[in-house]
């Protein structure tokens, strides 16, 4: 018996969320979103019952492309979803699981897996945090309904809440991926990096880029004053606010532009005289979520090296040294994503290492970011059924044909093949290497310039969707015509 037999009486019983048995309005679509949207900040506001103060942020920067939030039931995040999606795409990649995602059977198996994983991930994520190197420090005692909690007991709450809050995160997805727009990993990430990023622009905080224009519009600095911590010294050299909110336009500008570079190959119906379309092959047509897998990858290994440093009092400095639960030396230093212009900038003072360190992580990072968003990009499209096999099947049975050749699947499959392997490599990579770039530059709240990339690409596809919904609305025959539900 194969490991499919022996998981099946479990992996069915996973609780899922019922698809919709028809066609689900776009205005009920709408509600659904938002309900789930206005659900995700109230959970992120919810702080964790015994906590203490003392906690460290272990994802730190990460925490914008894992849309949590730190000391709140949203813990965790979409950090064990992605990870369990790594997995998965590792083992489908090299052919371990011998499940084929076109049969029923091997799909409910496959969702069932990944349900599993997510739910392991989530209890291996939580019990570190809360049991060891001190990173949610709990209260010794708890009175709670008249009931007296022990430090052990307060601990175990702490992380049955975190628990509580990574599987509700996971059936929140599942609702808007079924009953909304979009996904709902891709709304999470736009809710935390808009918040973080409207806070980092309109906070009157030290620090934040309208504090130095409010001290400047109220007279508290001169404008012409290039004093070190005053007016445009602060603004143009000390905090580089001019430089981020740049970043975070040219991003913005970026991103939308190589959305709308394409290679668009046309279709015609083959029943329908006159019905054209066309199948367009963007540049980045494994989208920027494959980033997601890369830097959820890279998180990893930072919590590893966090942990390590908290409960092995001998590692060796070779693997790491952190100062501030920041790694400032070894191995894990290099293999630490630059965040903002402070890890690189060594000619400025803020940075302690010498300058050789400095290169090596900053070619470490990028070579992880371009060489990883082109592989998971890869993984990405074939087990989302975007591989030019599934999507000249999707063609075949949509009842199109490219005009000028037969209507025949292998025939639709070997003009696929010319552009989206390809497209697909170079996209990943450019979104790598745009990626590294914003962090290295800095933006505006501190969202790093992947957060800021995954939160406007998805931004544009989920415009696009609900454009794509509202036409499909209005004309019913299309969606007939498209096999769409």
């Amino acid at each position: 018996m194969g490991w499919k037999e022996a998981a099946e009486p479990v992996l069915t019983r996973m609780p899922a969320v019922r698809r919709p048995e028809g066609h689900v309005p776009f205005k009920r679509k709408l509600v659904w979103t938002a309900g789930i949207l206005v659900l995700y900040f109230f959970l992120t506001n919810i702080s964790l019952l015994g906590s203490a103060e003392g906690a460290t942020d272990i994802f730190g920067q990460f925490r914008s492309v894992l849309a949590g939030e730190q000391g709140s039931l949203m813990q965790v995040g979409i950090g064990p979803i992605v990870t369990a999606s790594i997995v998965l795409q590792l083992l489908g990649g090299a052919n371990l699981l011998g499940l084929d995602t076109n049969d029923p059977r091997d799909q409910v198996l496959y969702q069932g897996l990944q349900k599993l994983l997510v739910i392991i991930m989530t209890a291996l994520t939580a019990l570190p945090m809360v049991f060891a190197g001190g990173f949610l420090p709990a209260q010794q005692s708890l009175t709670l309904g008249g009931l007296e909690f022990g430090h052990t007991q307060v601990q175990t709450l702490m992380f049955l809440q975190i628990f509580a809050g990574g599987i509700l995160i996971l059936y929140m997805d599942e609702v808007v991926s079924k009953w909304g727009v979009g996904s709902g990993i891709g709304l999470f990430i736009i809710a935390s990096v808009s918040q973080r990023l409207v806070a980092g622009f309109l906070s009157l905080e030290p620090g934040a880029f309208f504090y130095d224009w409010y001290r400047i519009i109220t007279g508290q600095v001169e404008i012409g004053s290039f004093v070190a911590g005053d007016g445009l010294y602060t603004l143009l050299l000390q905090d580089g606010h001019i430089i981020a909110l740049l970043t975070t336009l040219l991003i913005f500008g970026i991103v939308v532009y190589a959305e709308s570079v394409r290679v668009e190959i046309p279709l015609s119906h083959a029943r329908v005289k006159g019905a054209r379309g066309r199948f367009p092959v963007k540049l980045i047509y494994a989208s920027v979520l494959p980033m997601i897998l890369v830097r959820a990858l890279q998180a990893n290994i930072q919590f590893m090296g966090q942990i390590l440093q908290s409960q092995w009092a001998g590692m060796p400095a070779a693997l790491g040294t952190y100062t501030d639960s920041q790694p400032t030396g070894g191995l894990f230093y290099y293999f630490a994503p630059i965040y903002s212009p402070d890890d690189w900038m060594w000619w400025t003072g803020t940075v302690t290492q010498e300058a050789w360190q400095v290169l090596i992580r900053i070619s470490i990072d990028l070579t992880f970011m371009v060489i990883g968003g082109a592989i998971f990009a890869i993984f990405w499209v074939e087990t989302t059924d975007m591989g030019p096999k599934a999507t000249a099947r999707q063609i075949q049975n949509s009842g199109m044909q490219i005009p000028g050749f037969r209507q025949n699947v292998g025939v639709i499959e070997k003009v696929m093949e010319r552009y989206i392997p390809q497209v697909t490599v170079i996209g990943g990579a450019l979104v790598g290497l745009l990626a590294v770039w914003a962090n290295m530059l800095g933006t505006i709240g501190g969202v790093t310039g992947t957060g800021l990339l995954l939160a406007v690409s998805i931004t544009y596809k989920l415009y696009e969707e609900i454009a794509e919904e509202q036409m499909m609305e209005m004309h019913p025959m299309m969606r007939d015509m498209f096999g769409r539900d």
